[in-house]
């Protein structure tokens, strides 16, 4: 009886371990509204990092929320038991206490640079900015809840936040405020999908600069903690191989160079919301204007 049982425990032993791993589910937030493509290159950096951990950490599912989301409502979706266990976010204090960052910029740092959206009837009066003291007389607008708000506004900025992404431009374009700062690539992809109704466009000579990352984030439990360990090792693993550069210069390269970065007049202010723990030392994880200047 007793060899018997041992048998039958053995052939289910075995079983078992042949059995296949049960995927991680990783499910990623769906934007702000239909015509928000700011996080495309985001979610193929996810899905390349998953990929090349597949052999240590096992299969995956990798799916989008099925309803749109407001960043109040990613972040309490997150934070709960919700239809989401991670998000790609600029990073703040507050962010990383109450989520467990990657701390491996997702788009090299590239949201710190940042362009102005202006009434095409403004372009005189940006002009003639040579200084910071100049570009503060202006109004900006940013969408309510983002960090950039904070980092504006210590910054000596007058900062006026937006409730929903696609109110943004109709706010610059009935003078709510003076610009729209966004990120170098933002700026160009949302020049090209909405001057022609709101007849905005980029100041063509002005860059802002301040240190920041975007993460992902996941959640502070056991779930979310594997789930990071499995990403930073992917991360890890593409910046080792390359592949993380090459993926920021097939989505934003192009942008870049079109934007003259590298001939913008850049003021820059201070981050005081910049996590400690920021890898500001690890310069092969951060973007430089200079990296495109031999390949105009």
């Amino acid at each position: 009886m007793f060899y018997g049982l041992l048998f039958v425990a053995l052939l289910t032993m075995q079983a078992v371990a042949a059995s296949p791993a049960k995927p991680q589910q990783v499910v990623y937030p769906r934007p702000e509204s239909e015509h928000d493509s700011r996080y495309l290159y985001d979610w193929e950096v996810l899905r390349t990092a998953l990929d090349k951990t597949r052999a240590r950490f096992g299969p995956y599912e990798l799916r989008q929320a099925s309803q749109f989301m407001s960043p109040a409502r990613v972040t309490a979706e997150a934070a709960g038991v919700g239809s989401i266990n991670l998000f790609v976010r600029a990073t703040s204090v507050q962010l990383e206490q109450q989520f467990r960052p990657v701390r491996i910029p997702v788009d090299r740092g590239l949201i710190g640079y940042r362009l102005l959206l202006v009434r095409h009837e403004d372009l005189p009066q940006f002009a003639g900015v040579r200084s910071i003291e100049q570009l503060r007389r202006f109004s900006i607008g940013q969408g309510k809840g983002w960090v950039d708000v904070g980092i504006l506004q210590a910054g000596g900025f007058k900062v006026v936040e937006g409730n929903n992404y696609d109110g943004l431009f109709s706010m610059l374009e009935v003078k709510r405020f003076d610009a729209l700062s966004r990120s170098v690539d933002e700026a160009l992809s949302e020049y090209d999908q909405w001057h022609k109704r709101f007849g905005f466009e980029v100041e063509p000579d002005i860059a802002l600069y301040y240190p920041l990352a975007r993460y992902f984030f996941t959640r502070r439990d056991a779930e979310g903690d594997a789930l990071a360990s499995r990403l930073e090792a992917g991360l890890e693993a593409m910046v080792q191989d390359g592949s993380l550069q090459a993926l920021f210069m097939t989505y934003k390269g192009p942008l870049i160079k079109r934007s003259g970065l590298g001939r913008r007049r850049l003021f820059r202010i201070p981050n005081p919301d910049l996590p400690p723990q920021t890898p500001l030392g690890r310069s092969e994880l951060w973007y430089r204007p200079q990296e495109l200047a031999g390949k105009r």
